[in-house]
């Protein structure tokens, strides 16, 4: 087993409705918290890109004067850099305008330069250049699809993006729409949502229409997928082709958080939420949920969490980073951030008393 040597640290990017915060550690257990940074800006989504032997921070920031754009820092937030007349601009011939960026996704090492983003209205975006500059992917946007996505409740969003390392296969997942395969980067796009419930719909099996709140890629087998529904927890073992039910053993199969161990197949955590009209933990106790087997079992761990919490985890505001053993990171609405050096056995407060947590981020780094 591996453990982190004094020349590397952990960095935990903390976005919330009123700025982001930096949080470093050498050991997983003390954190120093850094200032503020785009105060009273909203930061919904962050990406740290660790190829190429630098770090890079992207976050998707949305002033209510100046809207939404990515800035990034190659020196963990001193500074920050913003493209003039932002990152992310829709063509004229497509009348929309950037609302709010909800993910940032590095792609594979093998693509160093390439950075993916899910935006609100629906849409995917690529950047060569690391991050400075998106096109928007023509293929999704012109898909005869889009004028029937709906908005989830915080939005009609592109949230998830996992490319694929072995190939040019890449899957999303939007509210309201569900997930879409690409296997040619991005030129077309279908969607693969055989198996995963829409009860909420006249037809509950649609094609498309299901509430995806997010998706993740085992890290061994490119194939298997994990998938946290709006009432429903899935695996698929074929790319996304079908999709069959993991929820049985979890206390509720609401929930936005699916998070999958970067090294070990089978691995995966949620965070369940107590259903629609509630939305808090079951019976008021927050507890992270791992499963070893691919979904077969699940064991809950509360371990150094509060024994009474009322506030959701939103589905960006959770992490795990690459260590040996996974570090497992979350932020709840209260403003509370906790961490687990020991892959989610047990927790330690990292701060609390922030705005709402919307996204956490983590990731191993040379010390500065």
């Amino acid at each position: 087993m591996r453990y982190m040597s004094p020349t590397e640290q952990t960095v935990l990017a903390i976005g919330t409705k009123k700025g982001l915060w930096l949080a470093t550690s050498e050991d997983r257990t003390n954190w120093t918290l850094s200032r503020p940074q785009f105060l009273m800006q909203e930061v919904p989504s962050v990406g740290i890109d660790t190829r190429d032997g630098r770090t890079r921070i992207m976050v998707g920031v949305r002033s209510e004067h100046w809207g939404p754009t990515v800035a990034h820092s190659d020196d963990l937030g001193t500074s920050w850099t913003e493209p003039e007349n932002g990152a992310i601009r829709f063509p004229e011939d497509t009348g929309a305008a950037l609302e709010r960026i909800w993910q940032i996704q590095p792609d594979s090492r093998d693509r160093p330069g390439v950075v993916w983003a899910g935006c609100e209205p629906i849409s995917v975006w690529k950047s060569t250049d690391g991050g400075e500059r998106f096109e928007l992917n023509r293929g999704l946007w012109d898909h005869p699809h889009r004028s029937e996505w709906g908005a989830g409740y915080g939005g009609p969003a592109a949230h998830s993006i996992l490319p694929s390392p072995a190939d040019d296969t890449v899957h999303i997942a939007m509210s309201t729409g569900g997930v879409y395969r690409t296997t040619d980067g991005g030129s077309s796009w279908e969607a693969r949502n055989h198996g995963i419930s829409a009860y909420f719909m006249p037809d509950p099996t649609p094609e498309f229409g299901q509430c995806v709140h997010k998706i993740a890629r085992d890290s061994k087998d490119a194939k298997r997928l994990y998938a946290q529904n709006h009432h429903g927890v899935y695996r698929s073992d074929d790319g996304a082709d079908s999709w069959v039910s993991i929820a049985d053993g979890l206390p509720a199969d609401f929930g936005f958080v699916m998070m999958a161990h970067p090294s070990r197949s089978g691995t995966a955590w949620v965070i369940p939420m107590k259903a629609d009209a509630e939305r808090i933990p079951p019976d008021g106790r927050l507890a992270v949920h791992r499963t070893d087997d691919g979904g077969s079992t699940w064991t809950r761990s509360d371990a150094g969490l509060p024994k009474a919490e009322y506030n959701t985890v939103l589905r960006d505001a959770a992490a795990v980073d690459s260590s040996d053993p996974a570090g497992v990171y979350f932020g709840t609405r209260g403003g509370t951030v906790y961490a687990s050096a020991d892959e989610g056995g047990s927790f330690a407060e990292v701060v609390s008393h922030l705005p709402d947590v919307l996204c956490v981020r983590a990731a191993k780094v040379g010390s500065a």
